[in-house]
């Protein structure tokens, strides 16, 4: 009798300390991309467009844990013409996405730039607060951490409704084995001229570590569209041999229709 009491509350207690470890996974209200997004843009050094980079969201029949649904997000960037005899670019990112919470389940990092090669797997282990970063070790991590992709469409999702200029957004981040807090600053309404046409944007800069920018806010800045789709049309950095641009050249399967600005 007292064996089996002595069971019982070890099995209660068991059942106690499982569902104390329970995870509350994030939910996010997502107006900003849908599969079958398309977005394509070109890389411009001066006058002279050095390099390519697109972005794809697709279906998957992959699972997160507890069979949760999630999307398939792949990035490609490329140098083209002379940059390739110069300085060969061929990256490949790609990261399975909760549908619900938009934070990632597994990333997958290809680099190849000038004949510098990463190779990344990292396997999101939200329920557990760990990631394993495919080379045998595990990290922990808070749950809904983003990737260096899934960063871009969770910061899509982000609430500008009623920002002020000054509002700084922060989010965490997992990259290179290594807990980064990412961090914008809403500077200002612009309207961008870009060579598809006038967009009314928002005004990003980023801040790095606490309470720390670029040594100049002018230095790296960012326009991301005035609508739901939020989507980074321009970004702007100046490094030392001059200034590097990343705009918007075509775009499909959006979930609202990009209005120019006549």
């Amino acid at each position: 009798m007292k064996k089996g009491m002595y069971s019982v509350v070890l099995l209660l207690i068991g059942l106690f300390i499982t569902s104390a470890q329970l995870v509350t996974y994030p939910s996010v209200t997502n107006e900003s991309f849908q599969v079958g997004e398309k977005l394509r843009y070109r890389i411009t050094y001066g006058f002279v467009d050095a390099g390519e980079a697109n972005l794809e969201v697709k279906s998957t029949t992959k699972k997160g844990a507890g069979s949760r649904e999630l999307v398939h997000v792949k990035g490609t960037g490329k140098t083209l013409g002379g940059f390739n005899a110069v300085f060969k670019v061929n990256d490949t990112y790609e990261s399975y996405i909760d549908k619900k919470g938009i934070f990632p389940w597994q990333f997958v990092r290809r680099v190849d730039e000038g004949g510098y090669k990463i190779s990344q797997d990292y396997t999101f282990k939200h329920d557990k607060l760990k990631v394993d970063n495919g080379d045998g070790k595990e990290f922990t991590i808070p749950v809904g951490i983003q990737d260096m992709i899934s960063s871009f469409y969770y910061a899509r999702t982000l609430d500008f409704k009623n920002v002020k200029k000054g509002d700084i957004f922060e989010f965490k981040c997992f990259m290179d084995d290594k807990v980064w807090p990412l961090k914008v600053k809403y500077v200002g309404d612009e309207v961008i001229h870009i060579r598809k046409g006038k967009f009314a944007c928002k005004k990003f800069v980023p801040v790095v570590q606490t309470g720390r920018y670029f040594k100049s806010e002018n230095d790296v800045n960012f326009w991301v569209t005035d609508d739901k789709n939020r989507i980074p049309i321009l970004i702007r950095a100046k490094i030392p041999v001059g200034t590097v641009k990343l705009h918007l050249v075509e775009w499909s399967g959006l979930k609202e229709d990009l209005v120019k600005v006549k």
